[in-house]
């Protein structure tokens, strides 16, 4: 029987803290301008909701696609932080320009710019915390980084309805609130974190080698398969803004959704976190795909507040259930001087799907109505089932708690 003292999980360092406060200043940023963006788009600026679908698709595989780079570079540096850095300046550098924009492609040109700054520092900062944690209580530090991150995400939203309330629905006084919390969390993260020293003799590597590449295990390779997948069954968020507003929610309190959302999701997302450290990866992610499939049903059912809160709900839980996991997973796969690089290839596969995801939910809605946008989502989550399903089969069936892939 092992000891108490043999048996207690580490604490989480103060770098894990600092790192989930700063991603809660810049999600309280973010969240005021795009829980509004959408109703701006298309009632302000008078485009289409498959246009949205696209700026949204593009937007975001873009940050998914430029992480792959990201983490590569922080890779050969072996230096985290300073990419880290500078993907936060460019999203609080972006968020005057949604204020002073007279169309759409002012825009769209701050929304790439906002997510490009997420591509460059989604890698390094990921890369950054397992770097600092202990590998017991990984699960529990992503959880914790999420939570706090969506603290920020649902606070955003309620801010933006308070103001909208306030200010008789002006977006452009909004978007220039949004740019404070965005400054702050960039002074946090250069002033609040402290990377690890560089090991004695470490010999930079480049990791688009091949004998960089092979290094990554299959298992890895696993993940990154099913997390593609997964990213089709969630198309943007935009989506559950523009359901409320069909069905009928005024303007100014349509932001609520968010914070339904990512109030469920903070609430949840530490809890589950902790719980990945212990428990089948396997089975909690099959868990979370259940539960996207309940909230897909329930948004294209829904007909009024009860069964859209519902769903948006459910929708904050499989998030709370899924997306720390998918980043522990990814993070004991790789090998410490290749998890930047890991976290890129990851988000770039995810990068892709997330772009078909969202074109093909504005398509379904403009042609065919919403019920068939989150019908699709809901097939999508079924046949990510599957392939979990068809990876325990191949590895035996018995899961185990060998690799978290397996697991």
């Amino acid at each position: 029987m092992r000891s108490p003292a043999a048996g207690a999980r580490p604490a989480l360092p103060a770098g894990v803290w600092v790192l989930g406060f700063v991603s809660m200043l810049m999600d309280l940023s973010s969240e005021m301008v795009h829980s509004l963006l959408p109703m701006f788009l298309v009632g302000t600026l008078g485009i289409s909701v498959f246009l949205v679908g696209v700026i949204e698709g593009i937007a975001e595989a873009t940050a998914l696609v430029v992480k792959v780079f990201s983490g590569m570079l922080s890779d050969w540096l072996g230096r985290r932080k300073g990419l880290t850095v500078l993907g936060y300046a460019m999203g609080a550098f972006s968020k005057p320009f949604f204020a002073i924009a007279g169309g759409v492609g002012v825009v769209a040109a701050a929304r790439l710019v906002d997510r490009v700054g997420k591509g460059i520092r989604g890698a390094p900062r990921d890369a950054l915390l397992a770097d600092i944690t202990p590998a017991a209580v990984r699960g529990a530090a992503y959880g914790l980084r999420q939570s706090l991150d969506t603290v920020g995400a649902f606070l955003g939203p309620l801010l933006a309805t308070a103001l909208m309330l306030l200010w008789a629905n002006d977006f452009r006084a909004v978007f220039w609130v949004a740019v404070v919390p965005g400054a702050l969390a960039v002074a946090l993260l250069f002033f609040g974190v402290h990377e690890p020293p560089l090991p004695a003799h470490r010999v930079a590597v480049s990791p688009i080698r091949r004998e960089a590449l092979a290094r990554l295990p299959a298992a890895y390779w696993r993940v990154v398969a099913i997390g593609a997948v997964f990213t089709l069954a969630r198309f943007s968020e935009a989506f559950l803004v523009l359901r409320a507003q069909q069905l009928g929610v005024a303007m100014a309190w349509v932001p609520l959704v968010m914070v339904a959302m990512n109030l469920v999701y903070a609430a949840s997302a530490y809890p589950f976190g902790k719980l990945s450290d212990t428990v089948s990866h396997g089975k909690l992610l099959a868990g979370g795909l259940a539960v996207l499939v309940a909230a897909d049903a329930a948004l294209a059912m829904a007909d009024g507040w009860p069964t859209l809160l519902l769903g948006v709900a459910l929708w904050g839980m499989h998030m709370g259930m899924t997306q720390g996991l998918l980043a522990a997973m990814v993070a004991q796969q790789a090998p410490a001087e290749l998890r930047g690089t890991a976290f890129g290839l990851f988000n770039l596969a995810s990068g892709v799907a997330m772009l078909l995801a969202s074109v093909i939910a504005g398509l379904l809605w403009d042609r065919l109505g919403s019920a068939w946008t989150f019908g699709a989502g809901a097939a999508f989550a079924l046949l990510t089932l599957a392939a979990l399903g068809w990876n325990r089969w191949r590895s035996g069936g018995g899961g185990g708690n060998a690799t978290p892939a397996a697991r």
